[in-house]
């Protein structure tokens, strides 16, 4: 079984990645293992030429993992791409939750970003998988599910929890 996923999901540069290191720190104080998917829509690389993995992958390696005492990190070819499901299934199962920054068109839960702006405007308002919005400032708009400003990463938490969302520590 798979770890819980939530997916935060907002336009560029809404403050998706703002509100994930907040609510990473917040969860990660209260003693809880988190993975974190970024979805790279317009695809990524992140050897770097000259650096021996580099070297490996460019001759035909289909899969480079660089270890260290501290840290594993793969660079591996796939077929299609992968779905949150099946990345956290694959490198995530001892965690107790995954978040997901992206994937907006996914079957999840998700917490909307709707950015830093002074009138902010709901883009999935009517999402069933929606369990929360985060802005700047109050939406005008009455909305179905709780609003947190970016400030409120400790009450967003707190609602996750409560909302069982992820497990209680």
């Amino acid at each position: 079984m798979p770890p819980t996923i939530v997916s935060i999901v907002g336009f560029s540069n809404s403050g998706k990645t703002t509100l994930a290191v907040a609510l990473i720190a917040s969860l990660k104080a209260r003693g809880y293992k988190l993975g974190v998917i970024k979805h790279a829509a317009h695809g990524f690389d992140m050897d770097r030429s000259g650096k021996d993995s580099y070297k490996h992958k460019q001759a035909g390696a289909d899969a480079v993992v660089v270890a260290s005492a501290k840290r594993v990190a793969l660079v591996k070819d796939v077929q299609r791409e992968m779905s949150p499901v099946d990345i956290a299934r694959a490198y995530f199962p001892d965690m107790d939750l995954v978040l997901v920054e992206g994937y907006k068109k996914e079957d999840l839960p998700k917490i909307e970003v709707m950015g830093f702006d002074e009138d902010p405007t709901p883009h999935f308002g009517g999402h069933p998988k929606i369990l929360a919005t985060v802005s700047l400032h109050p939406p005008e708009q009455k909305l179905h599910v709780p609003h947190f400003s970016f400030d409120q990463a400790d009450e967003l938490a707190n609602f996750l929890i409560e909302a069982g969302a992820i497990g209680d520590k």
